[in-house]
């Protein structure tokens, strides 16, 4: 639906979940934001293309916010519907936005050695059932600015999540297409049940992101997972992805300091179970990620430590 002038957003379906797709529209281009799965192209944008009354040709660019599957895995769908259109991703997330076998590897498989976590084979298999990736045309630092024909939109460069997480900035509605770049406290079901945890990665940056969201003062704040956060439930849904960092820090320092002798980074997040949020176990697994990357903060305040023990995992004790 169109949501402001020019402003379009489109949710497909994605198993319990769903991603939004955001489309920028201007006198003589448009911009595209994330391409969810190979579906969410063939199955749900290019038919609203068509209802909506939008010439395809307008399509000149397209933004993966960041190289998740459900992000980039429509690219390939998008590029043989649009032969035109170019794919931007950022440097740094470049090289997972273009191989399928790279992303699983080295993105969803950080954990399986130093942390014993991995996702299940269906998962994985999932993941390569939807996804059509191919190469980027262009790479982005951040920075660029994108003329659409009577108003233009920017990219900014919003670690945290991954490396190289972009979010696309509508001054003229004063709305940030942020993709995963900020994640509440739960990612939800379609439904708004708890999903999963904020799997945010490295807390200094994704603090920093959130930093220049607010400084922004968006009037709408608009992610891949969650509503529509508008005025007041924007800066909301900021400033609590921001304490939920806080509550991460205090949840494992309190595990750590009970703790009889040192733990994995798995051990700590099913020690903290609830105190985490309303997962259940294989959900809450996934906590994995943020926890890590608190640790690893916490650890350069030297507020605890880190060693491998004999089968290479990581092992943390608390040390003030």
């Amino acid at each position: 639906m169109e949501i402001r002038p020019g402003l379009h957003r489109i949710v497909a379906p994605l198993g319990e979940r769903f991603v939004a797709l955001h489309l920028f529209v201007g006198d003589h281009s448009a911009l595209l934001v994330d391409t969810g799965i190979r579906e969410s192209i063939t199955e749900t944008f290019l038919p609203y293309l068509a209802d909506a009354g939008i010439d395809p040709a307008l399509v000149r660019w397209a933004v993966n916010t960041h190289c998740d599957f459900d992000h980039t895995g429509g690219n390939g769908a998008l590029k043989a519907a649009l032969p035109g259109v170019e794919i931007l991703a950022h440097r740094l997330d470049r090289s997972l936005t273009e191989d399928v076998q790279r992303l699983i590897d080295e993105r969803y498989g950080e954990f399986r050695d130093t942390d014993g976590f991995d996702d299940p084979p269906e998962t994985t298999a999932y993941l390569r059932s939807v996804s059509d990736l191919v190469p980027v045309d262009r790479v982005l630092e951040g920075g660029e600015e994108f003329d659409l024909g009577g108003r233009s939109v920017r990219v900014l460069h919003v670690p945290g999540h991954s490396p190289g997480h972009v979010a696309v900035h509508d001054p003229s509605n004063r709305a940030i297409a942020i993709g995963d770049a900020t994640l509440g406290t739960t990612v939800p079901f379609a439904d708004g049940r708890a999903a999963f945890p904020p799997t945010y990665r490295d807390v200094g940056p994704y603090v920093a992101s959130i930093a220049l969201f607010r400084s922004l003062s968006p009037e709408l704040v608009l992610t891949a997972h969650y509503p529509v956060y508008e005025g007041a439930a924007a800066a909301a849904f900021l400033d609590e992805s921001e304490d939920y960092t806080r509550l991460v820090d205090d949840v494992v320092r309190g595990v750590l300091a009970d703790a009889a002798e040192p733990l994995t980074t798995l051990d700590v997040v099913r020690a903290a179970g609830s105190a985490l949020g309303p997962w259940g176990p294989d959900a809450l697994d996934y906590a994995v990620v943020p926890v890590t990357g608190n640790l690893e903060r916490l650890e350069q305040r030297g507020v605890v430590h880190s060693a491998k023990d004999a089968s290479g995992r990581r092992r943390w004790t608390a040390t003030a």
